[in-house]
C-alpha cells in the first residue's frame, strides 16, 4: 500500500513538473496570440498627451528677469522673427509676437486692467508715486512680445509692452506711466518709465529696490559697485544686482531724468 502510494506521489510531481516546462515554454507564445486575436485588425481609442506636452522647465522669478534683462538689452525689438536674427545678442532674441494669447497669457483686452491693478500695488508699496495716473487703451499702445534664449527655446517669457501712444504728442505727460513692461502671465511689472512731481533727492532707492523685489519674489539684491560714471545718461541711479540664471547676474537701476522729473526702474 505504501509503495503503491509513493508511485502516485511520483507520477503527480512528474506530471506536474512536465506541465509546468510546457506552460514555460509553449504558454507566453499562446498567450500572445490569444492577445492579438483581440487587438489585430480592429480600431482602439486611447488617451495619450497632445504632441509637443510632457515636461516643461518652469522658471524662477530670477530666472525670467534674466531672460528678459538679455533681450531688452539686445537691441530694438523686431517686428517679425527674420529682422529678430540681425539683432541677437549671445543667442538672445526680443520678438514681436503677433498671436493670440495663450489661455494663460493675459489678452490685449485685460492689460490695461492688470497694469492698473499692478500699478496700484506699486503704489501700496510706494515703489510709484500715488499720483501717477491710470492707462486707458485710448492713451496708450501695447504690444505682446516673446523673449527667447534662441539655444535653449524653453526658457522664455511673454511680456506686453505698454506704451504712452505717439499720437500724444501735445499731451501733458505729467504723472503718467511713459513705458512698461509686463508678464503676460504673472501681471507683474519688470520695467517702468513714469513722470512723477517728485526730485531725486525724494526718492529712496534702497526702499524702492527692496519692496519691488519682494513684489517680484526676487530675493535679497546685493549693491552694484562700479567706477564707471557713464553707466547712465543722468547722474542721478543705483544700481543693484540680483542672481540670474546659473552663475549669472541681472542688474536693475533706479534711476531719475531731471528736468523731465522721470523716474525709471530697468533691467539689464
Amino acid at each position: 500500500m505504501k509503495t503503491m502510494k509513493h508511485e502516485i506521489k511520483i507520477t503527480v510531481f512528474i506530471f506536474t513538473a512536465v506541465l509546468a516546462l510546457a506552460l514555460s515554454i509553449w504558454g507566453p507564445e499562446a498567450l500572445a496570440k490569444y492577445q492579438d486575436k483581440g487587438t489585430l485588425n480592429k480600431i482602439h481609442a486611447e488617451t495619450v498627451e497632445a504632441a509637443g506636452a510632457g515636461y516643461r522647465y518652469k522658471l524662477n522669478a530670477n530666472e525670467k528677469l534674466y531672460i528678459l534683462s538679455r533681450c531688452l538689452n539686445s537691441g530694438t525689438p523686431s517686428a517679425n522673427e527674420q529682422n529678430a536674427i540681425t539683432q541677437l545678442e549671445d543667442s538672445y532674441a526680443f520678438v514681436a509676437n503677433y498671436r493670440s494669447p495663450s489661455e494663460k497669457e493675459i489678452t490685449d483686452e485685460q492689460i490695461y486692467e492688470t497694469c492698473n491693478d499692478a500699478m496700484e500695488v506699486l503704489k501700496e508699496l510706494g515703489i510709484l508715486p500715488r499720483e501717477v495716473k491710470t492707462v486707458v487703451p485710448s492713451s496708450y499702445e501695447a504690444t505682446l512680445y516673446s523673449a527667447i534664449d534662441v539655444l535653449e527655446p524653453r526658457n522664455n517669457i511673454a511680456v506686453w509692452k505698454l506704451s504712452l501712444s505717439n499720437s500724444q504728442v501735445n499731451a501733458d505727460k505729467g504723472n503718467r506711466l511713459m513705458d512698461a513692461y509686463i508678464g503676460a502671465e504673472d501681471g507683474k511689472i519688470y520695467e517702468f518709465y513714469a513722470r512723477t512731481s517728485l526730485l531725486w533727492e525724494n526718492i529712496d532707492t534702497d526702499a524702492v529696490i527692496e519692496a519691488w523685489s519682494g513684489y517680484m519674489g526676487l530675493g535679497n539684491p546685493e549693491p552694484y559697485e562700479s567706477d564707471n560714471p557713464l553707466l547712465e545718461t543722468t547722474p542721478y541711479f543705483k544700481k543693484y544686482v540680483f542672481q540670474g540664471m546659473g552663475e549669472e547676474r541681472t542688474i536693475v537701476t533706479v534711476g531719475f531724468y531731471e528736468g523731465i522729473n522721470e523716474l525709471f526702474l530697468k533691467i539689464s
